[in-house]
């Protein structure tokens, strides 16, 4: 068996990748982690602050020593616990993918263990580190992208994924957040990652959009650079907004109908709740109308008063854009069919 340290690009380009192992502590994995990596930490939170401090104030080989005591009632669990997940995976193979913060001790303590048991062990250089490194780096990067927009209720998220059906390059946004974007975007959806874990996830789906060292043109669905607490980086977001949108136009009362078909069943206290979280811009007396409507039942009357808010709001950000992009193609479609709307947006493409 043997130990062997690869770059963060060499790991990037292993197409098919064995388990990749983060001994972090669970609080740091927790955090944000490399897509897809398990965590097999070398220390607990408290002891890594434990080893840390010693690390500092009393110096590296009593830290080790410390290290030791944590470590050593914890070596055969620890192989137990890899034999698991590499049973789980797909790679048929005894080599793993090892990495801790920086590349330092903690992953050459566990590196050495899970050599010493047979593993094949890759070390990323630089650890999760080098990683975030080259994640903010691919938000640099000049993407090809073509932006699907369309005022509230227009079936965008639809539209995209019908585009992904027809093996058109897609990149979800709302997926990667768990949000779909608006105030009631977090209805019903798993808990956000952090801001972290999201740009990780993101830079990934990002790197899947260069070929021979050339961008792959690619759909993104319009969105505000905020999606429920989450950020699209900002250099990402100047990218996408000096991008091609298309924009699809479908009249209200279809919107409408598509909204209430969609939140009209969630619960009361969770429609008003999202509705308090806007009150501000949306207004007092608005704000007081529309959770009277629910209360009395009339929920779709109230996405009505909502759907008119969120027109006006779109309707001043597009008027703003309009200003900095000529690359704007206005769609007419007539319903919210996916099916429908892709083949005239494909038609409309071809005449421009």
């Amino acid at each position: 068996m043997s130990i062997k340290k690869i770059t963060i690009n060499d790991f990037i380009s292993i197409s098919e990748r064995p388990p990749i192992i983060d001994v972090r502590s669970p609080g740091e994995y927790l955090r944000a982690h490399i897509p897809g990596a398990h965590n097999i930490p070398l220390f607990t939170d408290e002891e890594r602050k434990v080893v840390g401090t010693a690390y500092k104030q009393q110096g590296k080989q009593k830290a080790i020593k410390i290290g030791l005591d944590f470590f050593g009632p914890k070596m055969k669990a620890n192989i137990e616990v890899l034999e698991k997940i590499n049973k789980q995976t797909q790679f048929n193979s005894n080599t793993i993918i090892l990495h801790c913060w920086r590349g330092g001790m903690r992953s050459a303590g566990m590196a050495w263990l899970f050599d010493l048991y047979g593993f094949d062990v890759l070390i990323i250089v630089g650890g999760y580190k080098a990683y975030r490194k080259w994640v903010l780096n691919k938000f640099e990067t000049p993407y090809d992208i073509k932006v699907l927009g369309g005022y509230t209720g227009s079936a965008k998220t639809e539209l995209l994924h019908e585009l992904k059906r027809n093996n058109q390059e897609i990149i979800d946004l709302e997926s990667l957040a768990n949000h779909k974007g608006s105030a009631f975007g977090g209805i019903g959806m798993p808990e956000q990652p952090t801001q972290e874990m999201f740009e990780n996830k993101l830079a990934l789906e990002l790197s899947k959009k260069i070929a021979d060292d050339k961008p792959i043109s690619f759909w993104l669905e319009d969105e505000s650079q905020r999606i429920g607490r989450l950020n699209i980086p900002h250099s990402l977001w100047k990218t996408i907004r000096k991008s091609p949108l298309y924009f699809i136009e479908i009249d209200f009362e279809n919107r409408l109908e598509f909204i209430y078909n969609y939140y009209g069943k969630k619960d009361d206290q969770s429609l008003i709740n999202a509705i308090l979280r806007i009150q501000k811009r949306l207004g007092p007396n608005e704000t007081k109308t529309t959770i009277n409507l629910i209360l009395e039942n009339k929920t779709k009357e109230a996405f009505r008063e909502l759907l008119n808010y969120y027109d006006k709001t779109y309707i001043k950000s597009l008027n703003s854009r309009q200003e900095q992009n000529n690359q704007i193609h206005k769609i007419q479609m007539p319903s919210t069919d996916a099916l429908q709307n892709y083949i005239l947006l494909q038609e409309n493409i071809k005449k421009n």
